[in-house]
């Protein structure tokens, strides 16, 4: 199969202007991201799908860079926009805020799409600040590893516990937030309207739960940070020079 890493990057974004330009460590977040992803070898291509020209002009010697429409209601529908133009089967949509992804990660759900029609990944949750942040997305899985619901919440409820850990009495999974689509299913996915799930949690993956999409959730260890605002970048910058 080919399949095709795309990226998609807003500098509009309401909580964070410009975030795919923000400095981390002396270089771009858009760059890290695209760096880490070039490492994967189970992608044919690396691209950039974005609606601003400073995006294009940061990102476009190191890889492909595709404009797009502005008024995509997610990243989701960007992605399946510059997926319509690619002779590809598949799609790894890698969030444009995750400087830190594992490329071993990209190729586990790109693998995987050679089976099911969409894949995300998930990592053991066993932060008290994780399993209370409303930004950090759970997921609960089946015995197949088939997702059966994602919520900002912490779920399920362990009822009755009084702990402090919680994750000890229950495998809590912190969602990651990436994905794999076969081409078809990404294509029928966009075109369905938002779903009361998807409204109520601002979680685009539960448009695919509402309208009866399975997705596969591969268990990783991952030890990615997101860059959701500002102040997350000190705790990025600490890990990058931890591990350099």
């Amino acid at each position: 199969m080919k399949i095709v890493g795309i990226i998609p990057a807003r500098y509009a974004s309401s909580r964070f202007p410009g975030k795919p330009l923000a400095r981390i460590a002396g270089k771009s977040l858009i760059r890290r991201v695209v760096e880490q992803c070039r490492k994967a070898t189970a992608l044919s291509e690396v691209i950039v799908a974005t609606d601003d020209q400073r995006i294009v002009d940061e990102a476009q010697d190191l890889c492909r860079v595709e404009l797009t429409g502005s008024g995509h209601p997610s990243g989701t529908d960007r992605v399946a926009e510059v997926a319509a133009r690619l002779p590809c089967d598949g799609v790894i949509n890698i969030q444009g805020d995750e400087p830190l992804i594992e490329p071993f990660v990209i190729d586990t759900l790109a693998r995987g799409l050679a089976a099911v029609e969409m894949v995300t990944a998930a990592t053991p949750l066993v932060s008290q600040e994780d399993f209370r942040n409303p930004a950090t997305p759970k997921v609960v899985v089946s015995r197949s590893g088939r997702a059966l619901l994602f919520s900002r919440h912490a779920i399920p409820c362990v009822y009755g516990s009084e702990s402090d850990s919680p994750w000890r009495e229950y495998p809590y999974l912190k969602h990651l937030g990436i994905y794999g689509y076969r081409l078809e299913a990404l294509q029928k996915l966009v075109k369905l309207p938002i779903s009361p799930l998807e409204k109520a949690e601002r979680l685009e993956q539960l448009r695919a739960l509402d309208n009866d999409f399975d997705i596969t959730v591969f268990q990783v260890e991952s030890r990615s940070v997101g860059v959701d605002l500002p102040e997350d970048i000190a705790q990025v910058e600490t890990l990058i020079a931890k591990h350099s």
